[in-house]
């Protein structure tokens, strides 16, 4: 299988910040790096959720069915969901998705569900779909008490899985105070556990759906090693 020009965005869990992660760097490659744009793709979306965000904030003429060729109606897991409806989870219909997407564009943002132990089928989770489809990985971190743990044993399983990990993004999925992300997120013990970069911290954001707000908390992080190409121009 080709390695294609896409970068995965991965959590720990649900509900982490993998949205607002992916809603970050669209809103910055749109404002500053306009020729660089991505595309995004939710393979597989279970319930309401990102599939209308991306189509409302950022790819209005883009139809629901290319952000997301994959929809079930219940909020499960995506091979529960798809029994329920007495359907299957297509890896074909996704995987053809995604080579669609890098030949129209210079790169794509996979958002992946749930975290990296997820299952994608009754077969695979989310690590193994990242290592068949050979997607570089940024795993997104809630800063919360246990997020230590949670970024352990996701890099254990990331390399476990072979995956080419390239780094970890914090995220403040509630107003969280300077001492409290030192303390419940210290990015120094967690780069040392996991043997990983920290690669930024992503403020709590009132508005996730403010673009001008999502773009400004993306200038903060490092961008370059998310790109899946190892160089691009720096924006001046």
């Amino acid at each position: 299988m080709a390695v294609l020009n896409a970068l995965l965005v991965a959590g720990t869990d649900t509900e982490v910040g993998k949205t607002v992660l992916t809603s970050a760097l669209l809103a910055y490659w749109q404002t500053y790096r306009p020729a660089q744009v991505p595309a995004v793709l939710k393979p597989f979306q279970s319930g309401p959720g990102d599939r209308e965000l991306y189509h409302r904030l950022f790819f209005p003429e883009t139809s629901l069915e290319v952000i997301n060729p994959q929809y079930f109606a219940a909020p499960l897991a995506p091979p529960l969901a798809a029994t329920l409806e007495g359907r299957s989870v297509d890896l074909t219909l996704a995987w053809k998705a995604l080579e669609t997407l890098t030949q129209q564009h210079p790169w794509v943002l996979v958002e992946g569900l749930g975290g990296l132990g997820s299952p994608v089928t009754y077969e695979i989770t989310v690590a193994d779909l990242a290592a068949a489809w050979h997607l570089p990985v940024v795993l997104v971190v809630p800063v919360k008490l246990g997020a230590i743990a949670q970024a352990v044993a996701n890099v254990a399983l990331a390399r476990q899985s072979g995956l080419d990990l390239r780094g970890i993004m914090l995220n403040c999925t509630q107003p969280s105070t300077a001492e409290q992300i030192s303390q419940w997120a210290p990015t120094g013990l967690i780069a040392n556990l996991t043997q990983t970069p920290v690669l930024g911290v992503l403020p709590y954001l009132p508005n996730p759906e403010s673009t001008a707000a999502l773009a400004a908390a993306a200038a903060t992080l490092d961008l370059e090693a998310l790109h899946p190409r190892p160089a691009i121009a720096k924006s001046r």
